[in-house]
C-alpha cells in the first residue's frame, strides 16, 4: 500500500486524539463562559426528570475539561475515551435520539456528530494512547 503523502498513520492518530480531546474541552470551557448556560443545562436536565441537575451538568463539565486535557496530552487515552462514549450515548439517549439523526441542515439537533465523535473515540481507545507521530 502506498503511504499517505504528508502525514503518517501515527501522526493521524495524534491528530485525532488532540483535535478529538479539544472538542470535548471546549465544549466545557463555553459551557461556562456563556452566562447562563449551565443553568440552562441544569434546567433542561431537570425537565427530562432529573434530580440534582445543576450537580450533574458540573461533573460532566469537569469531566469534559479534566478529560480532554488529559487526553490531548495521552494520559490515561482508554478511560477518558471510554467515559467520553458514555456520556455520548446519555446524551443520545436522552437528548439527541428525539431530534432525529442530522445535527443541521436537514436536521435539528440530532445524532449524527454524536455518532462520528464515538467512532472517533472507539479509534483513539483502539491506539496506544500517546501516538506523538
Amino acid at each position: 500500500m502506498k503511504k499517505f503523502p504528508f502525514i503518517t498513520l501515527p501522526q493521524s492518530l495524534l491528530l485525532l486524539r488532540v483535535s478529538t480531546a479539544l472538542i470535548f474541552l471546549a465544549h466545557a470551557v463555553v459551557r461556562i463562559l456563556l452566562d447562563g448556560s449551565v443553568a440552562q443545562f441544569a434546567t433542561y436536565l431537570n425537565n427530562k426528570g432529573l434530580v440534582y441537575g445543576m450537580t450533574i451538568v458540573w461533573l460532566i463539565t469537569v469531566f469534559e475539561i479534566i478529560g480532554g486535557i488529559g487526553m490531548a496530552l495521552g494520559y490515561l487515552t482508554k478511560w477518558f475515551a471510554a467515559g467520553f462514549i458514555v456520556l455520548l450515548l446519555v446524551g443520545i439517549v436522552l437528548i439527541h435520539a428525539e431530534r432525529g439523526w442530522f445535527v443541521g441542515e436537514h436536521g435539528s439537533g440530532g445524532c449524527e456528530y454524536s455518532y462520528i465523535l464515538i467512532i472517533a473515540l472507539v479509534v483513539i481507545a483502539a491506539g496506544d494512547g500517546r501516538n506523538r507521530g
